[in-house]
């Protein structure tokens, strides 16, 4: 997973998983550019970085318009002449259910998720394929994306979204050597602890220094440095021809997301009438309907209660 002379940037990279990603990438090999809306968090993590012996220079700058976006494209340009990989992870939370959430609330979670990750992508792009060398995109989803979760109309709308364009950027791009990835990470982080179901283990952790082995193997939750791994390897040559996946990692869990799919099927000469679908749904759809929202071990669950 050799990465020198590679050029990164990661947004939201000033603490947590995308400092996790940075690190990853520096200590690969790869120059990276920085990106946080705190200047002192920003320098925190360069200086991590180069006390580790990486190549880093921080962008203090909120992810969501054009401006930022070409910000960082030609900070990396400037600073290290070229740029090879884009990884999209800056985000927010504003975590309500429908009836109460603002417009507010919905724009400023889709501003920063999902136009931010376009505008990103976008300009990273555009530096792709002007040096005609291909190039690495990687995006980060979320479980909420793909499977719903209470109280995150926005998130996860923003979420589902990025795996979308992911999915189209990948038939778009393939012929310039540019993959797109998607990586929905599970980690204990500041935006985790929000979560009930997450709490009592979290707790835990920080007072032992370890989760138990039913969040990291059966919910798959770890911590930021058990994601980069996967971020580092999309980003090498080794996965070259890997691209347009949803892939989840978290904990001592690899796996890969399905595309949507149709899962049961009727045909009705003549196309189907209310009544017509009331009468074959009984027989060929009830017993088949999906889940909604993340389905946790009955012991995670039980912790709490």
């Amino acid at each position: 997973m050799d990465l020198t002379g590679k050029v990164a940037v990661v947004t939201g990279s000033g603490q947590g998983l995308g400092l996790a990603y940075a690190r990853e990438l520096a200590r690969r090999g790869a120059a990276v550019v920085v990106n946080d809306v705190s200047a002192d968090t920003a320098a925190s993590a360069v200086s991590a970085i180069t006390a580790d012996g990486g190549r880093a220079v921080a962008v203090v700058a909120p992810v969501g318009g054009t401006e930022t976006a070409r910000q960082l494209v030609t900070t990396a340009v400037e600073q290290f002449g070229r740029l090879d990989i884009m990884v999209t992870n800056a985000g927010i939370l504003r975590d309500k259910v429908l009836w109460k959430m603002t417009d507010d609330d919905f724009d400023a979670v889709i501003n920063v998720h999902l136009k931010g990750t376009f505008t990103c992508v976008r300009e990273a792009v555009n530096r792709f394929r002007d040096q005609g060398e291909g190039g690495r995109v990687i995006c980060i989803g979320s479980p909420a994306g793909q499977r719903g979760n209470f109280g995150q109309t926005n998130y996860a709308a923003a979420k589902a979204g990025i795996v979308g364009m992911v999915r189209t950027w990948a038939m778009e791009l393939k012929r310039a050597g540019i993959t797109a990835n998607a990586v929905c990470p599970v980690a204990v982080t500041a935006m985790t602890k929000t979560i009930p179901v997450f709490k009592p283990f979290i707790d835990e952790a920080e007072e032992t220094g370890s989760l138990p082995d039913v969040i990291r193997r059966e919910v798959g939750m770890g911590t930021p440095e058990d994601v980069a791994g996967v971020i580092a390897f999309l980003a090498s040559d080794a996965a070259a021809d890997i691209t347009g996946q949803a892939i989840s990692i978290g904990g001592d869990r690899l796996a890969l997301w399905s595309h949507p799919e149709l899962t049961e099927t009727s045909y009705h000469d003549g196309g189907f009438s209310a009544d017509d679908v009331a009468a074959v749904w009984p027989g060929t759809f009830a017993n088949h309907l999906e889940t909604v929202g993340e389905e946790f071990p009955a012991e995670v669950l039980a912790a709490t209660k």
